[in-house]
């Protein structure tokens, strides 16, 4: 028994809990401030010719030429401040509630829980953080949604709280969570693609002989994972636009629930509409993961040296 003992190996020094969540908001706001211009393209990209209205944006080219021509250097940067905090909210409660997850599921000699209980974990998480961040992303749906309408439409909020202010007072707090429930399926949708195609690429790229596990081989099998998470979460991805944009049209709302969005999405704009704006999602997704994580792991390596192992 004491041999036991002696041989037992003590759990590594770990950050605090509160740590892991500061961590995880300021990595996704790093790596939003990178890619908030391709979130831009793909919401303007997804509410392009909505209901019968002939389509604004050929391609996402043509929007990225047409939004610097109208709204200049500043307009493709429009929404940043919602996007931030989209993922002070969001990606903080998700990363946060998925790593303290993680190592409560993990055995005390470390061995980290089976991939059916990691893709749970990481569900679960990100319907979580999916509903703490649907106010942020309501206000980031309409701020970025807002260049492409006429002048006197406008909704004109000048920053996130502008928008959050406004909402609440003038159509209820409940609006803050308008499209929550798909917000949420998506969460739910991207983190089980995500986990099971990015393990799945990553492992058959070092199979391959070519790659090593370094950045190169993470941000290879990020692409991979990006283009499958995008394919499966971009319908349901649509209909939260949708949703969170939408008006009120003699008292009564533009859509009745999700699926009435994927009804006339397909009935007026096509069955391949439901994949509007796929080039910047995907050419978003898979970047902004590996900055995600770039980031994190640097800071918790200075995190460590500075502040566990001094």
């Amino acid at each position: 028994m004491a041999a036991a003992a002696d041989t037992a190996k003590p759990r590594p020094k770990t950050s605090p809990k509160s740590i892991k969540f500061l961590f995880g908001g300021l990595a996704g706001m790093g790596a939003t401030v990178f890619v908030q211009p391709l979130d831009l393209v793909k919401n303007r990209m997804q509410l392009s010719g909505q209901g019968s209205k002939a389509r604004e944006y050929k391609t996402s080219f043509h929007a990225v030429t047409s939004i610097l021509r109208n709204e200049g250097i500043r307009g493709i940067y429009t929404g940043l401040s919602a996007g931030l905090l989209r993922q002070a909210t969001y990606t903080t409660t998700r990363l946060g509630i998925y790593t303290v997850l993680f190592e409560r599921m993990s055995k005390a000699d470390g061995t980290p829980p089976n991939f059916f209980m990691k893709a749970l974990i990481g569900m679960t998480a990100g319907a979580t953080g999916a509903f703490v961040g649907t106010p942020a992303e309501v206000a980031l749906i309409r701020m970025t949604a807002d260049g492409r309408l006429p002048p006197d439409q406008r909704r004109g909020y000048t920053n996130v709280f502008n928008a959050l202010i406004r909402i609440t007072r003038e159509e209820g707090v409940t609006t803050l969570w308008r499209g929550c429930i798909p917000t949420m399926a998506r969460a739910v949708v991207v983190n089980a693609a995500q986990l099971a195609s990015y393990s799945q690429s990553k492992q058959a790229l070092l199979d391959s002989g070519y790659f090593r596990d370094d950045i190169l081989c993470h941000f290879c099998a990020s692409m991979i994972s990006g283009l499958v998470t995008t394919a499966a979460s971009m319908p349901v991805d649509i209909v939260k636009t949708r949703i969170q944009n939408m008006r009120m049209i003699d008292g009564k709302p533009e859509y009745k629930n999700g699926l009435d969005v994927l009804v006339k999405v397909i009935r007026k704009e096509g069955f391949f509409s439901l994949w509007k704006g796929f080039t910047p999602y995907y050419a978003r997704l898979g970047p902004h993961t590996v900055l995600t994580f770039i980031f994190l792991e640097q800071m918790n390596k200075f995190y460590k040296i500075y502040f566990l192992d001094s």
